[in-house]
């Protein structure tokens, strides 16, 4: 009889089961979409932080000496390359999962320890130092680059031993040309026993930039290097470079220098999930001072070493990801539970719609575990293959991802739609009834499970706040934390829709006086709240305090970089030079696009008191025009005539006492009297500290001198620094502009640069996309809300126009109707946003969201309650309600009171 019952009903009501598979079939491909889109951004930051740190610190480099004890042609047989191949599978298989080794950039063979000094004057001695070679022999170098000129090397007899004295390299390109070689040079390398190089082959590195060439740069290029000296003293350079032997020549190196067998692993980064992070950071750990480390010992050496900076990668990884988790689980369990709301509402509508329906067959004798079991199956029909079809829709979106969380959640989604109108006629016909009562009286008090369930989720949410603002989000408090904001919109709706009608009843009694019936009878109809009315207060405030909670996480995010961005660069974009800039740049920079304001600064970063042991930057600016500029960004806001230059002492004289602005650093350590400063150029200043600022816009630091320039010798303050003001500035119109004097540098250029990785952009557009979402189903609850009345209001409206009433009465009665639910969701979803933010910003901290790092130029970046956040989702819901109210208002007018006032009807 199940299958019949089906058809039928899917026949009768073809709009509903359409309208329940199209939100099914969304909600179960939003829920899909959520953790396969936080597996891409989580795994896309991960490889993006492998990718930027530099190949010697993300490769693991493996290494042993010689052992010690053994007879000479042992060590030259462990140099061969068949030994270090063999060498090379078994660290392979070493290596544990889930790291994975990117063999096509890996790399292994024979290197000196150290760089040996060439006594060849044909090669470059910028200062008179002899240069420097690092020889190697790698494996598979014919398959690591291209040939331009020569041939590959090679070793005589196909063999090299301890006493061969004469080998030949390749060297690449860039070594070549820096280092003057070409095919048949000849380079010495005397070490502990004289070693000839010949130069047989000129090479170009395939992908120059992977980590086979990367680990050991100065195979690749050349590096000029210093000799440590004394400070204030000359430091000498000499040039290092890098002869790549045959892969046979390793035993040729034992006499020259010390050597190692090396085994250069790069990490694959397609094989890196950010899911696996403990166990990437546990399989390096291995290798670097664990099990795997004593397998090594045991297979290749006893003095075999690992060391890598891998692990210091992850866990600056994994430190950005807890920190972000919490935002994104807050996001995802607010939108989330107004899903699932939604979802039960549709189902308690499908309940009251079919009342009488369900009523009557209980009546006839329907069990209520058979009325729930065909309920079940006239859902699951409608909701399985929507849902089905909401994961594939899912699964083809954003591949590469996990299948098994995306699963998890479109059963959960198809669930909950399966069992809601099962559950909720169960509940409701449990009892068998032959009259209802009347539908819009209130309920004469709550239950006792009632109260206990609303005191324990009220305990609950108190819990997981108090959790939350002692130890905070990123502080190991748990997933119950992201919770948190959800249990304060669950708060305040059972506390709401327990008071409001209080005092709406009270106001009905005296709007008894007034004239007219439609404002008593709007006020009665408002007071009359029942039980139901929870469900889309609940999505309401959910929706509201999450939407507070991301607006406010997002506001203080880009307000934290922009803070930042303006602190880095001092304006909207900053033309700076080591020295003096041309005199006329000012002008061609104010002439690009975009460029309202330039204000000119000359800082001297080698300004000093007179006894030399005290350094400090020194500003020159035309006070008035700074002023303005430190008034807009913000930066340590002063009134400029504080610093204008006294009479008399223009042109640097020097005796006169300058006003000065300084760094609270500076003022502690030069106090408040005059002081002397010795400029850079020799010419003397007399300065004394009238203002003290945290921050100023020439100059970025803790420590800073501001003056006016009129005080101070012309040739001492010509503009090195030009700080522009303006909106949508072209950066490339601007360097052309700048003609390589100076550096450019953009505000907006310096704020994206705070977006370092996938899982920071990836986590903004997941909780924007959460919060749409929370949005979007809080706005179909309440339309749920107002539909499953509109039956009720079409046949009050149709019987009152029988009494008189006009059409506008009846809009206004039903706009009026509404408009204190709509009032009590707007203002009860402004006061629990506030609360959640002003609850939970102690333990939210945005800096690592916000710029990538666990510190800021700004400091902490704060969570605060953002003022649209809190207004534009109130605004919209008291339009929507009044909107929606006017319409069904208008509808109803046209479609007459005859179909309303049908003999018989319940309504």
């Amino acid at each position: 009889m199940t299958a019949p019952w089906t058809r039928t009903r899917l026949r009768a009501a073809p709009g509903a089961a359409v309208a329940l598979a199209v939100l099914v079939a969304l909600t179960a491909c939003l829920a899909a979409a959520f953790p396969r889109a936080l597996d891409r951004y989580t795994d896309a930051g991960l490889r993006r932080a492998v990718d930027r740190a530099p190949a010697d610190v993300t490769g693991v480099l493996i290494s042993a000496a010689p052992d010690p004890g053994v007879g000479e042609a042992t060590v030259e047989d462990s140099l061969r390359p068949r030994r270090l191949a063999d060498a090379y599978r078994s660290v392979l298989g070493l290596v544990e999962h889930p790291l994975a080794v990117d063999e096509e950039q890996s790399s292994y063979g024979v290197r000196t320890t150290e760089s040996l000094p060439s006594p060849d004057t044909w090669l470059p001695r910028p200062d008179g130092l002899p240069a420097e070679m690092v020889l190697v022999a790698p494996q598979d170098l014919d398959g690591r680059a291209r040939l331009r000129s020569g041939r590959l090397p090679k070793v005589p007899g196909g063999q090299a031993d301890a006493s061969t004295t004469e080998v030949e390299a390749a060297v690449t390109e860039e070594t070549a040309r820096t280092l003057h070689m070409k095919v048949g040079s000849v380079v010495h390398v005397p070490g502990r026993h004289e070693l000839t190089v010949r130069v047989t082959g000129i090479v170009t590195p395939e992908r120059p930039d992977r980590a086979y060439w990367s680990v050991d740069p100065v195979l690749r290029t050349p590096s000029l290097r210093r000799v440590p000296a004394p400070p204030g003293e000359s430091s000498p350079t000499y040039w290092v470079g890098g002869l790549l032997l045959a892969p046979e020549a390793g035993p040729a190196l034992l006499r020259s220098a010390p050597v190692v067998r090396y085994w250069n692993l790069a990490p694959d980064p397609d094989a890196l999930h950010g899911r696996d992070l403990d166990g990437l950071a546990s399989a390096v750990a291995s290798l670097e001072s664990g099990p795997g480390l004593e397998r090594l010992h045991s297979t290749i050496s006893p003095l075999t070493a690992a060391t890598t900076g891998l692990d210091d990668v992850f866990t600056t990884y994994g430190q950005l990801r807890d920190d972000i988790g919490p935002l994104i689980a807050v996001a995802a369990s607010g939108a989330g539970t107004v899903a699932a709301v939604v979802l039960l509402m549709t189902g308690g509508l499908a309940a009251g719609r079919r009342r009488a329906e369900l009523a009557l067959l209980r009546a006839r004798g329907a069990s209520v575990r058979g009325l729930a079991g065909r309920l079940l199956a006239e859902t699951a029909v409608v909701s399985v293959p929507a849902g089905a079809l909401g994961l594939g829709v899912a699964l083809l979106a954003l591949p590469d991802a996990r299948l098994l969380p995306a699963v998890a959640a479109a059963v959960a989604v198809i669930t909950v739609a399966c069992l809601a109108l099962p559950l909720r006629a169960a509940a409701a016909h449990h009892a068998v009834r032959i009259h209802e009562g009347r539908r819009d009286a209130t309920t004469p008090g709550a239950s006792r499970r009632r109260v206990v369930t609303e005191l324990t989720v009220v305990v609950l949410a108190l819990g997981v706040i108090g959790i939350l603002r002692r130890r905070g989000a990123t502080d190991g408090a748990g997933d119950l934390v992201a919770m948190a904001p959800v249990l304060v919109g669950v708060i305040a709706a059972l506390v709401l829709a327990r008071l409001y009608p209080l005092p709406l009843r009270g106001l009905a009694r005296p709007a008894r006086w007034l004239r007219g019936a439609v404002g008593p009878l709007a006020l009665a109809r408002a007071g009359r709240a029942s039980a139901s009315a929870v469900l889309p207060l609940l999505a309401l405030l959910t929706a509201f305090t999450v939407a507070a909670f991301g607006g406010s996480v997002l506001s203080g995010v880009a307000d934290a970089r922009d803070r930042a961005a303006v602190l880095t660069v001092g304006a909207d974009a900053r033309v700076e030079a080591a020295n003096a800039l041309p005199s006329g740049l000012s002008d061609r920079v104010g002439r690009v696009p975009g460029v309202r304001e330039v204000t000119e600064a000359a800082v001297d970063w080698l300004a000093r008191t007179p006894d030399g042991r005290q350094s400090v930057p020194l500003a020159a600016v035309d006070p008035s025009d700074y002023a303005a500029l430190a008034a807009r960004t913000d930066l340590g806001a002063f009134p400029g005539g504080r610093l204008a230059r006294p009479d008399g002492a223009e042109g640097g004289s020097e005796d006169a006492v300058l006003p000065a602005l300084a760094s609270p650093a500076v003022a502690e350590r030069l106090g408040d009297g005059a002081f002397p400063l010795r400029l850079a150029d020799g010419t003397f200043a007399t300065l004394k500290i009238v203002l003290v600022r945290e921050r100023t816009p020439a100059v970025y630091g803790d420590e800073f001198l501001v003056v006016d320039r009129a005080g101070l010798p012309a040739r001492s303050v010509r503009p090195s620094v030009l700080l522009l003001t303006g909106d949508h500035m072209d950066a490339g119109a601007l360097r052309r502009a700048a003609d390589g004097a100076g550096s450019v540098r953009l505000r907006s250029e310096a704020r994206d640069r705070y977006v370092d990785s996938p899982l920071q952009s990836g986590a903004e557009r997941i909780y924007t996309a959460a919060v749409a979402a929370g949005a979007g189903y809080a706005v179909l609850a309440l339309l749920l809300s107002l539909a499953s009345a509109a039956p009720e209001r079409a046949a009050l409206l149709a019987r009152l126009r029988t009494m008189g009433l006009t059409r506008a009465q009846g809009r206004r009665l039903l706009v009026l109707e509404s408009l204190p639910q709509a009032l009590l969701a707007a203002l009860g979803g402004i006061l629990t946003g506030w609360a959640a933010v002003r609850l939970l910003s102690p333990g939210i901290d945005l800096t690592t969201v916000a710029m990538a790092a666990t510190t800021s130029p700004v400091g902490r970046a704060e969570l605060r309650a953002d003022p649209w956040s809190l207004a534009v989702p109130a605004a919209a819901v008291l339009v929507l309600a009044v909107g929606v109210a006017a319409i069904q208002a208008w509808w109803s007018g046209r479609r007459g009171a005859v179909a309303e006032l049908r003999a018989g009807d319940a309504r």
